[in-house]
């Protein structure tokens, strides 16, 4: 008999009313400063974490993915404790190799079947795959047919972030120093969103609240079109709380229908977008 668990990465930054699930393991990404490697989210909270992300600080942290020996033994104790399928999402495989720990540990560990599912975006918006996943273990799907209602609902999708400050998509590597000297100068507040498994510049538009407003456009054309569905929202920021609360009450007050949950993104993620960053995510679940 199949029973199957649901693996995450630690970059899902999901509720920890979530975390408790009993069919749901997590495995965790690190981040190094000054040669010193920690777990996020156990090692080094987010809120712990933001001194390293201001402009005055020379040194700028690195991240990795899970150890592979991470991974194997998480597997190994899934399958001790009589689960014969994972389904493992993944943030996407184009900004981290988690994936290909996925793949490579599955590979170490007989007797337990892994279907590893890139989910293709990351924070909060990667949680909705994983709640999708545990609702439909609770209804006695498959592993394959979990797979495929998951594949599904990419097309509905979609995850924008906003940056404040382009000093760290420089130093991450995603944008030359005249481009974030200049952007900085203007004011230019660009949409980054996720396009072929990579975080990438959607729009450029001048001032934060002109960028929230397009994406606000973005997600009313969404609504208008899946009106009546289980439409799901997330709300996500780097030290940013008073502008994700009031995206949350603009948009419960908007749409009454709808489901709205406000979160952090966690050191890993924010280690590249920087403080001030805010995002808006949302699918049909």
């Amino acid at each position: 008999m199949e029973k199957i668990a649901v693996l995450v990465d630690s970059t899902s930054y999901m509720s920890e009313e979530l975390k408790e699930n009993e069919n749901l393991k997590i495995v965790y990404l690190s981040a190094t400063i000054n040669n010193s490697t920690r777990k996020e989210l156990i090692d080094i909270t987010s809120n712990e974490y933001k001194e390293y992300l201001t402009d005055d600080n020379n040194t700028f942290p690195t991240t990795s993915q899970p150890s592979i020996g991470e991974v194997v033994a998480t597997l190994e104790n899934l399958k001790e404790e009589g689960y014969t399928d994972v389904i493992a999402i993944s943030l996407s495989s184009g900004i981290s190799g988690t994936f290909s720990s996925y793949s490579v540990a599955s590979l170490m560990v007989p007797d337990i079947n892994v279907h590893s599912f890139d989910s293709e975006v990351s924070c909060q918006a990667e949680t909705f795959y994983v709640i999708k996943a545990l609702e439909l273990i609770n209804q006695g799907k498959s592993p394959d047919e979990i797979i495929e209602s998951l594949n599904d609902m990419k097309k509905y999708s979609k995850a924008y972030f906003v940056v404040d400050d382009l000093t760290h998509l420089h130093r991450g590597g995603r944008l030359n120093g005249a481009q974030a000297l200049i952007g900085n100068l203007l004011q230019v507040k660009p949409i980054l969103h996720f396009e072929d498994k990579i975080i990438v510049p959607y729009q450029k538009i001048r001032t934060y609240k002109k960028a929230i407003a397009r994406i606000l456009e973005l997600f009313d054309e969404f609504y208008v079109e899946n009106k009546g569905k289980n439409i799901h929202v997330c709300v996500i920021h780097v030290e940013a709380e008073d502008r994700a609360e009031e995206l949350k009450e603009y948009l419960e007050s908007n749409y009454n229908d709808i489901n709205v949950d406000v979160g952090v993104i966690g050191p890993v993620i924010a280690t590249h977008l920087g403080l001030g960053s805010v995002a808006i995510g949302w699918t049909i679940l």
